[in-house]
């Protein structure tokens, strides 16, 4: 009895059991069919909307499709000549591009638009028509790239055409800028060039590129409340020009002589170009600025990637094979007068002998005996004048540049000196000229620590250390100015798109290297060196210039391989102009 009770009240205590009534399943019912009746009605709604506003609506859409965030190219701004002549520019440039979806759209469109690109352009219309029928939904694709307005103008005219045009359909034009160098392999080095993206390489298209290049904008394209396409344009903002410190004339007889030297010593002593290079600066000796810099090779800007001048169709395939293409590439389009470095040579000596005036270690007024060479650190080193050059003034070592006076120059004022006047010159520092790639050659100099009596002795003289055809430029400026190191620079003005002046770059003096005492006797020794020194041959009929020869050894010493090179200045009595001209191991068979 009492399991029967137990069982009574656990069934007591069990929830109601809730039945699916006939009722519910009535109103699930009508609830699908509702359901059902809605979806029918929406599909009815488009159908209709499909048969009677499809194409006007099909063509909405693709309108907005093809205009939807379009980009509008920015055009770079221009490279000038400080007399405003165009170095660099940009040109718009158009793309042919079509529409496979719309060209397919009707019958009648195909066969018009094929023979409309045939006639206009020099494409191949089987492959086109091939491409639109295996892809019929495509609706961009570039055919041809960087058009002129003259090449793509025919076509223009013939889709203007009422009768002739009224059936080309899927054909449109893309716009964007081209980089364009009118004066082709001039300043090559100086001014770079730029990739495809507006990316500037090399030179001062690397080094201004954000000053260069511009933003672009955007155009925007949706349906109003009405179902009309409206636009919404975002202006592109060009970039602002710069204006360079270069003369274009000047610049382009620099680089005439350049190559008539290579020329004329091509294949002389040994296969190859007249030089290993060939470099020229000139430069306003009181401002710093930059008038004309070259080298060479040179390369065509508009294609830089030609190098058929100087090598054979088979050379540039093994370059290919072995990898060192680009290698080739680099050494071309590297500018070698702030690039590559090298051991000045007796170019050095105007600035040993004023470090050693300004300092006091000499008073100008001492003789030294050279006999050919002096043994210094148990090295003997030998002046340029094997038999020597018997009793010199310091005016007649710099004029017959005497090695063995020099060293006994750069003996009185003493490494710490020496090295202090190194870096007042900015040797081991760059010059930090608006130039991309400029080299840097801290390493390539000795500090006082470092430094014995016979590196102070070969230093002395320009061997030992390396520099660059800018550090020597800018540095012998204050030799001859009265001291005033002035920063080296390429670009004087920055242009807005209207020609206003955005940016004035004003000469920017660092530092007084020298006193104008000594800057003055700098001048006469340096003038002598033309008048009846090292440099006679180097005057100009009539003309008064100063200067230095520099004729340095190469590693190895024993390779009987030089750096020949020439510092000049004019007037003689007045420096304003600086002429700087190195010839890398030139093709002959003595090269000293």
């Amino acid at each position: 009895m009492a399991e029967l009770r137990r069982r009574g009240r656990e069934k007591k205590l069990r929830p109601t059991e809730r039945k699916f009534t006939l009722k519910m399943q009535k109103k699930l019912v009508l609830l699908f069919f509702l359901v059902l009746l809605a979806f029918v009605g929406l599909s009815a709604k488009l159908f209709y909307i499909g048969r009677d506003n499809g194409e006007d609506y099909e063509r909405k859409v693709l309108s907005q499709q093809q205009y939807d965030s379009t980009t509008l190219p920015f055009k770079r701004g221009d490279i000038l000549d400080r007399n405003g002549s165009v170095l660099a520019t940009s040109e718009k440039v158009y793309n042919l591009i079509i529409d496979a979806k719309a060209m397919l759209k009707e019958e009648e469109y195909l066969n018009p638009t094929m023979n409309a690109l045939k006639s206009c352009f020099s494409v191949d219309e089987t492959e086109l028509r091939k491409y639109v029928k295996d892809n019929p939904d495509s609706q961009y694709k570039i055919v041809l790239k960087q058009l002129t307005y003259e090449e793509i103008a025919p076509f223009l005219e013939l889709e203007e055409d009422k009768e002739k045009g009224k059936n080309i359909e899927g054909v449109w034009f893309e716009e964007e800028y081209k980089r364009y160098y009118p004066n082709g392999s001039l300043a090559c080095d100086v001014i770079g060039f730029t990739s495809g993206d507006n990316q500037g390489t090399y030179g001062l298209e690397e080094y201004y590129d954000d000053t260069l290049n511009g933003i672009s904008g955007r155009e925007y394209g949706y349906l109003n409340d009405d179902s009309l396409l409206e636009r919404t344009v975002k202006p592109a903002v060009d970039g602002y020009s710069i204006e360079t410190t270069i003369d274009a004339n000047v610049q382009s007889i620099a680089e005439k002589y350049l190559k008539q030297f290579s020329d004329e010593y091509t294949n002389n002593a040994r296969d190859g170009l007249g030089a290993n290079n060939l470099g020229c600066i000139i430069m306003e000796v009181d401002t710093g600025n930059v008038i004309a810099m070259a080298s060479y090779p040179t390369f065509d800007l508009n294609n830089p990637k030609d190098i058929s001048a100087y090598y054979t169709p088979q050379q540039i395939a093994e370059m290919e094979e072995n990898d060192t293409l680009y290698d080739t590439y680099n050494q071309l389009w590297r500018n070698f007068c702030i690039s590559d470095t090298y051991e000045p040579g007796s170019t050095i000596k105007p600035f040993t002998v004023a470090s050693a005036l300004d300092c006091g270690a000499i008073n100008g007024n001492e003789t030294y005996m050279c006999n050919g060479k002096r043994e210094i650190g148990g090295w003997p080193i030998a002046c340029h004048n094997t038999f020597g050059d018997g009793e010199l003034t310091v005016k007649q070592a710099v004029e017959k540049s005497c090695n063995v006076a020099l060293m006994y120059i750069a003996e009185a004022m003493g490494k710490n000196y020496f090295c202090d006047y190194q870096h007042s010159f900015n040797f081991g520092l760059k010059t930090n000229i608006d130039l991309a790639g400029e080299a840097r050659t801290d390493s390539l100099i000795y500090s006082a620590d470092k430094m014995g009596p016979t590196e102070l002795a070969t230093c002395s003289f320009g061997q030992g250390f390396n520099v660059t055809m800018i550090q020597m430029a800018a540095g012998f400026c204050s030799l001859v100015n009265g001291g005033y190191y002035y920063e080296p620079h390429m670009v004087k003005r920055i242009v807005g798109t209207d020609g206003s002046t955005i940016k004035n770059i004003e000469p920017r003096l660092l530092k007084q290297t020298v006193s104008q005492t000594t800057s003055d006797t700098i001048i006469d020794f340096c003038n002598g060196v033309v008048i009846e020194g090292t440099g006679t041959t180097a005057r100009p009929a009539g003309y008064a210039i100063g200067g230095k020869t520099g004729t340095a050894e190469t590693i190895p010493r024993d390779n009987n391989e030089y750096v020949c090179s020439f510092m000049g200045y004019a007037p003689a009595d007045d420096p304003q102009i600086l002429i700087y001209v190195v010839v890398d191991r030139p093709n002959v068979p003595d090269q000293d």
